[in-house]
């Protein structure tokens, strides 16, 4: 299994293709739109990935962080919902909006992914209401618990994942826990909590 890459963006193709180069190796991955738009040729990023490997083919998928990722993986464990349908998703807005979303049981928001139909969208929200925690925002309200900026990913939810909490867990561990603290005094208070 491939945990994560970290190379050089040499090139960029169709809406949400890119090809990392690791020391004269090209990677080629599927990554969400707004990772896509944040890729700069030239420029040396770290994405963590979703290899699926299939009869017939073999498929990289990137995230630039491991909340998306792990999103994914929830997305696609949704019966009808493969990696296709889930990178498109993926790519309707940050993982936090995503999240939120699925949170908030914004089944419209869901179904505006290419390939995703309201059917499919109800089946996302009602498998994954339950497991991504609580809406960060309910509209525009939003709640104080997180990083910092709503597009920046939060480096504390993703220790607590890399720790091995689930992502529910993870995002009710860190509601009660002060935003403009430290990353690690975060995860600290998020662990003892």
């Amino acid at each position: 299994m491939i945990a994560h890459i970290r190379g050089v963006v040499e090139e960029k193709f169709g809406t949400n293709g890119v090809i990392l180069d690791v020391r004269g190796v090209g990677y080629e991955m599927l990554v969400p739109v707004p990772d896509y738009e944040d890729c700069v040729l030239n420029e040396e990023r770290k994405f963590y990935t979703y290899h699926q490997v299939r009869e017939n083919a073999e498929e990289l998928y990137g995230f630039s962080s491991l909340v998306a990722k792990k999103l994914f993986e929830l997305l696609i464990s949704v019966q009808g919902v493969g990696p296709k349908a889930g990178i498109a998703i993926m790519s309707l807005a940050d993982a936090e909006e995503v999240r939120n979303a699925i949170a908030n049981g914004d089944v419209a928001f869901i179904s505006k992914a290419a390939g995703v139909g309201k059917k499919s969208a109800e089946r996302v929200i009602v498998d994954l209401q339950d497991k991504v925690g609580i809406p960060s925002k309910y509209g525009a309200a939003e709640v104080k618990f997180g990083g910092g900026k709503s597009d920046e990913p939060d480096e504390a939810l993703d220790a607590l994942i890399a720790l091995g909490f689930p992502l529910k867990e993870a995002t009710a561990a860190l509601e009660k826990v002060d935003k403009t603290l430290p990353v690690e005094e975060r995860v600290r208070l998020a662990l003892k909590g």
